[in-house]
């Protein structure tokens, strides 16, 4: 006696609960490959801020311009003064001269709307500048602004220049400590020396070098003539040099962000689709 098998089709059915929960993971593959480009841009924008952020912040403290005078000259020296509070304007700048090395000459450019006072001091000992004993000499030079129109408001800058000589001997760096006062009370003193190293601190007082007349290509006068030079085209320049650097920055990594970001927009398209 034989025996017939029969083979029963097998229906497979999806029931409500199932074909909802294999319809629910479909989505989730498709949205995880359309969020890694936002990741990808993300990332990509935070790498930007870090490369262009110390670059801008290099730029915003408070210079001298020029870096370098020739020796026994009388050179114009440029403050440049940025406000970098986001709140606060700038109303106030002091400058303290040497003592050391303390200048003959001192004179002040005007500026609009600030008031300029130099201040004379006793030396700690009599200096000889030029055959000329000096027991005192000007100690420090203050810009104060004269009202609320005249300050240096968030995200502006100040130029304040002076004429001084003659400078010291070649070789000698003559450091400028500068106090900023903000119109919250703020101060804030530039005053720390560059380390031998070269790696700026948190407070960089603004200085020069003393060169020679041959290294600094002559340049030199015999009196100040503070109405004829003002050192603001040097001061310019190096501003514009930091701000070409920061603009090439942001336009090669805006044309790689834009262009990686195409490309895994592209590819994420193919993968939700395949």
């Amino acid at each position: 006696m034989s025996v017939v098998r029969t083979r029963m089709p097998i229906d497979i059915r999806l029931t409500a609960d199932s074909r909802e929960s294999v319809d629910s993971r479909r989505p989730v593959g498709r949205h995880r490959l359309r969020s890694r480009p936002g990741t990808l841009v993300a990332t990509l924008l935070g790498v930007l801020v870090l490369l262009v952020v110390p670059v801008a912040a290099a730029s915003a403290h408070v210079r001298v311009h020029p870096d370098s005078l020739a020796a026994g000259s009388f050179s114009a020296l440029t403050f440049r003064v940025p406000t970098e509070s986001a709140t606060a304007s700038t109303v106030s700048l002091e400058v303290q001269l040497p003592q050391g090395t303390p200048f003959l000459s001192v004179s002040v450019k005007p500026v609009d709307g600030w008031t300029a006072k130099v201040t004379q001091a006793a030396l700690p000992k009599p200096v000889t500048v030029e055959g000329t004993e000096l027991t005192k000499a000007a100690r420090t030079v203050t810009w104060t602004a004269d009202d609320t129109a005249a300050r240096i408001a968030p995200g502006q800058y100040q130029e304040f220049s002076i004429s001084v000589g003659p400078l010291p001997a070649a070789g000698t760096t003559i450091m400028l400590p500068a106090r900023q006062t903000y119109s919250d009370g703020t101060v804030v003193d530039w005053n720390e020396p560059t380390p031998a190293s070269g790696a700026e601190p948190e407070h960089p007082a603004p200085s020069f070098t003393v060169t020679s007349a041959a290294a600094a290509g002559g340049s030199t006068t015999t009196a100040p003539d503070p109405a004829s030079t003002d050192g603001s085209s040097s001061g310019a320049g190096s501003g514009s040099l930091w701000v070409a650097i920061a603009a090439l920055v942001v336009a090669v990594l805006g044309a790689a962000l834009g262009g990686v970001a195409l490309l895994a927009t592209r590819r994420a398209g193919m993968g939700a689709t395949s």
